[in-house]
């Protein structure tokens, strides 16, 4: 997800740092994004100059104090773990300037509590991208009581300069996207498990019957079941709601490493 929204920005004319833990891991970001341009450029939907303009925009840094100190807007990306978003944020919050705007791309954990870690909690706001971000038009952007309107109005903006749409919602568990897509999820792990349907015909249930672009079961995947089984998990916990409850299914196999694409192997091989 980082090098995804890294690229989105860059392409459209922001300056951005993307900061990882090791050169690997910033050098397969570099790949990726030169991997996902040629792609573009191949299928007539960007040309040579945007890549060449993201490329020059782009610094990669190992150096977090480096990377993110002049920055106007931060957005962390790190997995959905509430302890290791405070350490980043509560990072981010004591090397930037007051004005910088800090913003996570949580999919599920509650912005209040994100921000209870940063000194002025009115800056921090949620921006919900969603993946593969270079393709996926949707911006889901998340107030709670304390985001400032400007806050709200600047990230609007940045939302409208990287040709994303952007819908406003505010701070409750899974917020609206989530909310709706594990739901679906959950019940259709539920399904294959039982029998239902293959994870093929239940995937093509969704795309061809109600033209979603994607199916719930490669949609896990694609994110990650361990990823899912977490946001799974705190939703049930935050709404007692058993439609959010992760099947036995879903448990097993993120116990036993297939966590989807990453480690091609999930509900489809990805060999």
């Amino acid at each position: 997800m980082g090098h995804g929204i890294a690229q989105v920005s860059a392409q459209n004319g922001y300056t951005v740092s993307l900061y990882d833990v090791s050169e690997d891991q910033l050098q397969n970001a570099k790949s990726k994004v030169s991997a996902n341009l040629d792609k573009g450029i191949a299928r007539g939907k960007i040309d040579p100059k945007t890549k060449a303009l993201c490329l020059q925009n782009l610094s990669f840094h190992t150096d977090f104090e480096e990377a993110c100190s002049s920055c106007d807007l931060f957005i962390e990306a790190v997995p959905e773990n509430l302890d290791l978003k405070h350490r980043i944020l509560k990072r981010a919050d004591a090397c930037t300037a007051p004005h910088t705007i800090l913003g996570s791309n949580t999919s599920s954990i509650s912005i209040s509590k994100i921000a209870q870690v940063v000194q002025n909690p009115s800056k921090v706001i949620g921006t919900h991208f969603f993946n593969p971000v270079h393709i996926m038009k949707l911006l889901e952007i998340v107030y709670h009581p304390e985001t400032d309107a400007e806050v709200i109005a600047q990230v609007q903006a940045y939302s409208t300069r990287i040709e994303k749409e952007s819908i406003l919602v505010k701070d409750s568990p899974g917020f609206a996207t989530s909310r709706l897509g594990v739901a679906l999820g959950m019940e259709a792990i539920r399904m294959f498990a039982e029998g239902v349907a293959s994870a093929e015909d239940i995937d093509k249930a969704m795309v061809l019957g109600y033209k979603h672009p994607i199916g719930p079961l490669k949609l896990t995947d694609l994110v990650g079941l361990d990823v899912r089984l977490a946001i799974g998990e705190y939703l049930y916990e935050n709404l007692g709601n058993p439609a959010f409850k992760p099947p036995i299914l879903m448990r097993e196999m993120v116990a036993e490493g297939s966590l989807g694409k990453k480690t091609k192997r999930g509900f489809y091989s990805w060999d």
